[in-house]
């Protein structure tokens, strides 16, 4: 395409392209004989197959003769990721669920030729008696969500910057270079309330103030997309399903601060992500929307794809900063902000993908329109990755201010197969659990710390009654002790220590004298340690023996974990509804279980390898652990 030249020529190409989107937008049925199916091409439906969906369904429509009225596209994250892959069609706006490559011949067949919805392919909503569900507005998945961050996503084809630009892209970019100072764009950002959504919560217009403020010359923008938190993969959807908004993003904070250079710091383990930002940053210069003299003004504004190795260290910014410059990925001191002395000791403004790709919306809507979400103190919208116990997984996102309660009962549909709620944990590796007592707590920066957990970059995992908090505890610390990067003594040492602590405990070794030296080397740990990961890394452990005490007793006075979690504490018992059949003795590895045909068995415990063979191969459910 050729170059854009001006603002206005922009805004006029908008409006050209709007009716691209029309049908998606509006839903309506006016002409039902053209139709668009778009099909989730986030990583979790491409490994389910999607793009062979999508390859079968375009087959199947020019079998039927209807590539004249039907277009198949790819798309984003639809967020419901536990009911993916998902297939939606337009104008019908009907939403299929778990959908496999061979339904495309059902869903052309049915659906297009013959106007009957696919009813086995249909959401069964568990609120509703499992009655089956058309449109994804009906769905309690999504009644409570409010979409700014994931806007797009699932909306347009991230591979095509037409539809962007016809949702308005860029337009907030166009408007700052021609109708706002680099101080108005900064004070619209801070009049927003905007905090960072990478853990910290620090106000992103302060940041970028504090970056503009530093005297002219050589200053950078960079995107943190490293996103390693087990379970976490809220950034990786957003580029993956609209790479352009960070793109947008990254410019008009260039503009702010007077930097013409930047750099997305991301994982070389999401290749989906750096395929479309590759093609998006392509896109955009070629359309003059990145690169020299931007909409034909003198502001210029590159961006470069940095690729770490994979170091949860490196989510830090100043080990981020330290991976881009070549060196090892480990943490500085903070004599200098980065704001004021960050990338090849030049100002950096670092703020990650959710950051970011809220800025447009606040460019083009307003300050006062992103503050009618939220709370005072933290405005706006959080997205989860809502995982672990939970009927409805997936990307949720929230407006500030939302319960707890809320998000695990109404959009995640509660806990399955009818256990109980224990905990959940928040904040990832370095977040921590809350109880039942808590659900009611609103989800903001200032709430869940005063609860003795935090926002971190948005996991949320749930736990039920079938969970050992120690043994959650010691998995969050293998984690985080094989990712320290080794520069500080408490963090390379004492998390190591804490470890060992930890599986002490759960081996049946430990003592009363292990747990206070439990809570006083992690306090010790989140007191001295140099950067984030080592501050926060004793936090599961901390909030679980405030909140769990008990169990960690059980584990050490008596020797018995309540959950049946810890296998050095278990033993397996065969219970008088065995009915001799033989099959747990011919399975054991040990042959620890005797017994005559038809008469119960036996376990012998002292040779018994707690493999839980026996337990998992007995039909009747004769043996439980004790």
């Amino acid at each position: 395409m050729s170059k854009i030249k001006s603002f206005n020529e922009l805004k006029d190409f908008a409006d050209k392209l709007k009716p691209i989107l029309y049908m998606r937008e509006n839903h309506t049925k006016e002409n039902p004989e053209k139709r668009e199916i778009l099909v989730c091409g986030g990583t979790g439906c491409t490994s389910s197959d999607s793009i062979q969906i999508i390859e079968n369904l375009r087959n199947e429509i020019k079998k039927a003769d209807l590539e004249g009225s039907v277009e198949v596209l790819l798309t984003g994250c639809f967020g419901f990721c536990a009911k993916g892959p998902i297939v939606k069609v337009y104008p019908d706006d009907i939403f299929y669920t778990q959908v496999k490559p061979e339904d495309a011949s059902e869903i052309v067949q049915s659906h297009l030729i013959n106007h009957k919805v696919v009813e086995r392919l249909l959401f069964k909503e568990p609120s509703l008696n499992h009655k089956k569900v058309e449109k994804h507005n009906d769905m309690s998945f999504y009644k409570k969500q409010s979409r700014v961050a994931l806007r797009y996503c699932g909306h347009i084809n991230p591979e095509n910057i037409f539809e962007y630009i016809g949702c308005n892209g860029y337009i907030a970019l166009g408007k700052c270079i021609s109708e706002l100072s680099p101080i108005e764009v900064v004070e619209e950002i801070k009049a927003s309330g905007l905090r960072g959504r990478g853990g910290a919560g620090f106000p992103t217009g302060i940041k970028w103030e504090s970056a503009s403020q530093t005297p002219p010359g050589q200053k950078y923008v960079v995107c943190n997309a490293d996103e390693g938190d087990p379970g976490a993969f809220m950034d990786r959807s957003i580029l993956e399903g609209n790479p352009h908004s960070v793109l947008e993003a990254m410019a008009i904070c260039g503009y702010a601060i007077g930097s013409d250079t930047g750099y997305i710091y991301i994982r070389a383990e999401y290749p989906l992500a750096i395929k479309r930002l590759k093609i998006a940053i392509s896109q955009a210069e070629d359309a003059g929307l990145l690169g020299n003299n931007i909409l034909g003004s003198n502001f210029n504004f590159k961006i470069e794809l940095k690729y770490g190795a994979g170091a949860f260290v490196c989510g830090e910014e100043t080990a981020l900063i330290n991976s881009i410059e070549g060196k090892r990925g480990e943490p500085r001191m903070k004599t200098y902000i980065p704001s004021k002395r960050g990338l090849w000791n030049s100002p950096t403004c670092l703020n990650n993908v959710e950051t970011f790709v809220n800025i447009p919306a606040i460019i083009n809507n307003g300050a006062s329109w992103f503050r009618k979400y939220g709370t005072e103190d933290s405005p706006g919208t959080k997205v989860f990755a809502l995982g672990g116990k939970i009927n409805n997984t997936g990307l949720v996102e929230v407006p500030m201010g939302t319960t707890l309660r809320e998000i695990i009962y109404e959009i995640g549909g509660g806990i399955p197969n009818g256990r109980k709620f224990k905990a959940v944990q928040t904040g990832g590796p370095s977040g921590g659990c809350i109880t039942s007592n808590n659900l009611d707590t609103p989800i903001d920066f200032k709430s869940l710390s005063s609860i003795g957990s935090m926002m971190g970059s948005g996991g949320m995992l749930v736990l039920d009654d079938s969970d050992c908090m120690v043994d959650i505890c010691k998995f969050f610390l293998e984690f985080t002790v094989d990712e320290s990067c080794g520069k500080c003594t408490p963090c390379r040492i004492g998390n190591k220590r804490l470890l060992e602590l930890l599986t002490k405990i759960t081996d049946g070794k430990a003592t009363l004298k292990d747990l206070d030296n439990l809570k006083e080397l992690a306090t010790t740990i989140k007191n001295t340690s140099l950067c984030g990961l080592g501050k926060c890394a004793p936090n599961p452990i901390l909030s679980t023996l405030n909140n769990f005490y008990d169990e960690y007793l059980y584990h050490v006075v008596d020797k018995k974990c309540p959950a049946g979690k810890c296998q050095s504490l278990l033993n397996y018992i065969i219970t008088d509804a065995c009915k001799g059949c033989t099959k747990c003795a011919r399975v054991c590895p040990a042959k620890c279980i005797t017994g005559k045909p038809k008469e119960k068995h036996e376990i012998d415990t002292k040779k018994c390898l707690k493999c839980g063979t026996c337990m998992s191969n007995c039909k009747f459910n004769a043996i439980i652990k004790g």
